[in-house]
């Protein structure tokens, strides 16, 4: 394949790893990557090591899906063991650090309520010394918050702990992301290189235009021995060409769970990128990358959850992406990093923050940031928005995973932003526990019951139905319920019809029925072209 021009294959898969693990925010940022590992990583490992006849068991049990079990079938313990090794000795300063912010937890819970903090700055763990502030909240609970920039500068921020694994896909089949690691395979090339390579971005534009193999392959500096498995992910064979949307509507794309594109002639604006990137047979019809634009101008960032920053989507299309639009934080808080931050060291360079109730005009486009309230479990969590945008008089809501706990708050915001004319509901309403996604950043135990009632839950049909009446939309659309194949190993999801979402999501499009509101559970993909001054339905693809 020497000096011949290629393009990379629409079905490989690049897949990023953090120390082997699929990678997602919470293992980037450094406070939050150093609690995952003692909580999460060497939990998982330990138990497998110690029990594996129990993971294999669990995996097949559906009423497991999600859980904290590997999925190697109860097999590759020696390799199992080696990475926990490698863990324990390559990961000690974060397995420190951890110990250390629990050991100031503890101080703090021990310190006589109310009375001045300053003195127990000498008494902070010295691994801690210079990246904390002690505060008080407004009732003399004492607390303390990361400096997180200082953190992204120091030992315990290690891009070498990055790396990305190729491989060629022909099904959606993946372990759950959160508890099975990326061992070693015979046909996934795994290389040792941070997100913020260059070579990430040359490698995904070469879905769409040919480059030189040499080239490409000293860029990632390939081996001989690797070249062989390398070169099996290339092809000669010109991919189809993106058609531009050149109408005078606009065009909105539906591509699967949270993700929208929204396009008119000027502008392209994508909604919590999450996409089946890959050119492969499947039964359930949908969009793919060759259905994306070769510039965005725009990516909305909804909130720091795996299932809306999608590294693994984000990544290839970073050489193409304007400017990504992300909800401002400062907190510092350890449950609530800092999502600029985190893109910043992972080689992006155009991240705009947005407050609420804040707006960003370009054209005739307005996006304005809209309060995000719950499916966080009740964690002081402010990396979440929602958008309004508008296209001249046209107006699409997308509230994501909201629910809809204080009608009154979407009172107050219709007051200011109007009626919309369609809207996108996340319905997921049963959700996951506090633990689940969490557990490892607590700082002391809760009781199940209480773990229970504390979920990472959407809104049910009553909750929904009262942001409808609030905005009047003529559409409503609900998304981001984790149904679609690809989405599987992120979500851990699988409905039946008497599973709570679906029944809950299917009475509120029975109750929009009956007000006249065009109303759908998306799956899969759909396309609609609506004009810019009234809702008007051109065209649909199911």
């Amino acid at each position: 394949m020497t000096n011949k021009k290629v393009y990379l294959k629409p079905n490989v898969v690049i897949e990023p790893l953090v120390d082997q693990w699929y990678a997602w925010p919470h293992l980037v940022s450094p406070a939050t990557a150093a609690m995952n590992i003692t909580g999460r990583h060497l939990q998982i490992m330990n138990s497998y090591i110690q029990a594996p006849h129990i993971h294999a068991a669990a995996v097949k049990n559906p009423k497991m899906l999600g859980g904290p079990f590997m999925d190697y079938e109860g097999g590759r313990l020696e390799e199992v063991k080696q990475l926990r090794e490698d863990t324990l000795s390559k990961r000690r300063q974060m397995i420190e650090f951890s110990e250390a912010v629990k050991k100031l937890d503890q101080m703090l819970k021990a310190h006589n309520k109310g009375h001045s903090l300053e003195s127990l700055y000498e008494e902070v763990p010295g691994l801690l010394k210079g990246y904390v502030e002690l505060v008080y909240d407004l009732n003399h609970n004492p607390s303390f918050r990361f400096f997180e920039p200082l953190l992204y500068r120091s030992r315990y921020y290690d891009p070498s702990a990055q790396s990305i694994a190729l491989w060629i896909t022909e099904n959606d089949e993946r372990p759950f992301c959160l508890s099975t690691p990326r061992l070693n395979e015979p046909n996934v090339l795994q290389l040792n290189i941070p997100f913020s390579h260059e070579g990430i971005d040359v490698l995904s534009s070469m879905k769409r235009t040919a480059m030189d193999f040499d080239h490409i392959k000293g860029l990632l500096n390939i081996t001989a021995e690797n070249e062989p498995l390398f070169s099996t992910l290339f092809t000669e064979q010109e991919p189809a060409t993106y058609e531009k949307y050149t109408g005078d509507k606009i065009r909105m794309r539906y591509m699967g769970h949270a993700c929208i594109l929204i396009e008119t002639k000027d502008v392209s604006i994508l909604v919590d990128p999450l996409i089946s990137y890959y050119g492969y047979h499947s039964d359930v019809s949908h969009f793919s990358d060759i259905d994306l634009p070769d510039s965005i101008d725009y990516i909305l960032i909804t909130h720091n959850h795996q299932d809306h920053v999608l590294f693994e989507t984000l990544l290839p299309l970073r050489h193409k992406v304007g400017k990504i639009i992300i909800p401002r934080t400062r907190s510092g808080a350890l449950q609530d990093p800092n999502l600029k931050l985190m893109f910043d060291h992972i080689g992006f360079n155009n991240v705009i923050e947005i407050d609420e109730m804040e707006s960003i005009d370009f054209g005739d486009t307005r996006i304005t940031g809209v309060p995000f309230t719950g499916e966080h479990c009740d964690l002081d969590i402010k990396t979440k928005i929602c958008y309004q945008v508008k296209i001249e008089e046209f107006s699409l809501l997308f509230v994501a995973d909201s629910r809809i706990i204080e009608a009154r708050l979407y009172e107050h915001i219709h007051s200011i932003v109007g009626d919309v004319d369609v809207i996108f509901l996340g319905m997921e309403c049963d959700g996951a526990p506090l633990t689940w996604l969490y557990g490892p950043l607590l700082l002391e135990d809760i009781s199940r019951e209480k773990d229970g009632s504390r979920r990472l839950a959407g809104s049910d049909c009553e909750k929904g139905m009262g942001l409808i009446n609030i905005f009047n939309p003529k559409e409503a659309y609900v998304y981001a319920m984790g149904q679609e194949p690809w989405v599987e190993f992120i979500s851990s999801v699988k409905y039946t019809d008497e599973s709570n979402p679906i029944v809950q999501s299917n009475k509120l499009l029975e109750a929009c029925a009956k007000k006249g509101i065009v109303a759908e559970r998306l799956y899969g993909e759909k396309e609609l072209l609506y004009d810019k001054s009234k809702i008007e339905l051109r065209e649909t693809m199911a």
